[in-house]
């Protein structure tokens, strides 16, 4: 909990420290197209990939199948194209990060790691 603290305190810092310096080598109208431009492609790439990750789930389920890996996709993208629409460059980074596929697999290691964790720790229960 303290590092989620941390977190909504430095990054935000560090995006108007990257957007003041943006704005002034590169000018505000081009800053402020960047920023809009990034809005929008996460936004349709969310949409894009957010609709073949639940027909992929669909699929799986029509046969018997659980569709855990593309639960673990839904999250990071859901995740990726959040961050996309926050205005700054470091969220843009990585929500592009979550969205690309092969950069995705990296993130869903990390989120299987941490959920083992968190259940070995007892701090998750599965009700079967």
């Amino acid at each position: 909990m303290r590092y989620l603290l941390l977190l909504l305190i430095i990054i935000p810092a560090s995006e108007i420290g990257i957007l003041l310096l943006s704005g002034k080598t590169i000018g505000v109208w081009p800053t402020l197209l960047m920023i809009i431009f990034t809005g929008i492609l996460g936004a349709y790439l969310a949409k894009k990939q957010g609709l073949e990750t639940i027909r992929k789930a669909q699929e799986q389920m029509q046969y018997g199948q659980i569709p855990g890996d593309a639960i673990l996709d839904g999250i990071c993208i859901l995740i990726g194209g959040t961050v996309l629409l926050t205005p700054g460059f470091i969220t843009d980074a990585l929500g592009f990060l979550l969205l690309a596929p092969p950069t995705r697999k990296f993130f869903k290691m990390l989120l299987i790691k941490g959920l083992k964790n968190w259940m070995n720790r007892g701090r998750i229960t599965i009700i079967r």
